[in-house]
């Protein structure tokens, strides 16, 4: 049976931040265990914080991430020194993959190498906690390929690593290794374990719509006849000299869903984030985006916001009801933090999801991360959004419960 454990600190020093994690979750002489997932914002050294995981925890593999902000069972932080882990233990029920080198064109094929060592090592698995490159990679593509070896039925929730919303370079974290352009996996296989995931954003698409004119496969080329970033921009009412940094804030693209999706998701619309351009004008989309594409331009609306956090905390509780949460894993779009809300409005968010999926007042182990995208279902099938808040909460049932740590 797998037992989870978290802890999240604010501290320049990385190693000293990777000790207290450990400890804090674990407890002082006893932090190793099976695997470590690390978020951590840039401020932090991801080979020392790499370093001390290991010699804590010295039977575990350690994966990791940046981001741009973490959220632990202590509450929320968005300063450049902050680390958060979720330590698990229970070795023959999890399994750990990861790939070099994704990109927009090599997503499928790296992720169905992830997905067969995943099944190599455990071919039980029902659940995959997924955590990638967030900057030009296709998102879509990278869940076509976990599912041509894993099986659509297999879950898939996580998130794509982040910067400071530069779209400029991302890390994760593989054992004692750093990347920018890497993929993992960790997968789990407790018949004990369901995960409940969803997610919600509260945009509102306005105006006419742009389309997309020329594309191959992840990249915009053209919007409207003309170079992508230009038209985008000057919808936005920016210079064409804009960053990604610049638009990210205020330029969450609107795709239409179908009708019966936009019901459940309580929007008519799914998000989508633009995280670099080429000097050609090109976008980078976070998926796949055909020919003849409409793409909206939104605007946040915080009533609805915090509405369709409570609609979306009040279908998970109600389906999670008689089970234990022994863990949440959660990831949130950076642009959901402090570059949109000020703080208490972003400590009023994260107190809507963790208040309803707690017990007795204690917030279950705790992971989540502001990133550039998450991964949850979606009229029951494996999904990428942008700009959301995505909670993923793994449940067992009382008969099977095991005290939190």
């Amino acid at each position: 049976m797998l037992e989870f454990a978290s802890a999240s600190a604010r501290m320049v020093n990385s190693r000293r931040a990777m000790a207290e994690c450990l400890e804090a979750a674990l407890g002082e002489g006893t932090t190793d265990c099976d695997v470590v997932v690390v978020y951590a914002s840039l401020g932090h050294d991801y080979a020392t914080l790499a370093d001390e995981a290991r010699r804590l925890a010295p039977s575990a593999r350690i994966l990791g991430s940046s981001c741009c902000g973490v959220v632990g069972r202590e509450g929320v932080s968005e300063s450049m020194h902050d680390v958060a882990v979720m330590t698990i233990r229970g070795a023959d029920q999890i399994a750990v993959a990861a790939v070099d080198g994704i990109f927009g064109e090599t997503s499928f094929d790296k992720a169905a190498e992830l997905g067969r060592q995943l099944r190599q090592a455990n071919p039980g698995i029902t659940m995959v906690l997924f955590l990638a490159s967030g900057i030009d990679i296709d998102d879509d593509q990278c869940i076509a390929g976990l599912e041509s070896v894993l099986g659509p039925e297999v879950t898939i929730f996580g998130a794509t690593s982040a910067d400071t919303m530069k779209g400029i370079a991302s890390y994760q974290i593989v054992d004692s290794e750093v990347f920018e352009h890497a993929a993992w996996a960790v997968g789990f296989a407790d018949p004990s374990l369901d995960v409940i995931t969803q997610a919600t954003h509260g945009f509102l698409a306005v105006g006419e719509p742009m389309v997309v004119t020329k594309s191959e496969g992840n990249r915009i080329i053209e919007l409207d006849g003309r170079p992508a970033w230009t038209t985008y921009t000057e919808r936005l009412a920016m210079p064409a000299t804009a960053t990604c940094g610049d638009t990210i804030p205020v330029g969450a693209l609107a795709e239409a869903l179908a009708p019966d999706l936009a019901e459940e998701y309580g929007n008519p619309h799914i998000l989508r984030v633009v995280t670099r351009r080429d000097d050609d004008g090109t976008m980078h989309y976070a998926t796949t985006c055909p020919v003849g594409t409409e793409l909206w331009l939104t605007v946040r609306d915080e009533d609805r916001i915090f509405a369709d956090m409570d609609r979306m905390m009040a279908s998970m509780t109600e389906e999670a009801a008689g089970r234990q949460i022994a863990a949440v894993f959660h990831a949130d779009c950076l642009a959901r933090g402090r570059f949109m809300f000020d703080r208490v409005m972003k400590e009023e968010l994260v107190s809507r999801m963790q208040y309803p999926l707690s017990a007795d007042g204690v917030v279950p182990p705790w992971l989540g991360m502001y990133g550039f995208g998450e991964f949850a279902r979606l009229g029951g099938a494996n999904t990428y959004h942008n700009y959301t808040t995505a909670i993923y909460a793994l449940v067992r049932s009382t008969a099977d419960t095991v005290e939190p740590s």
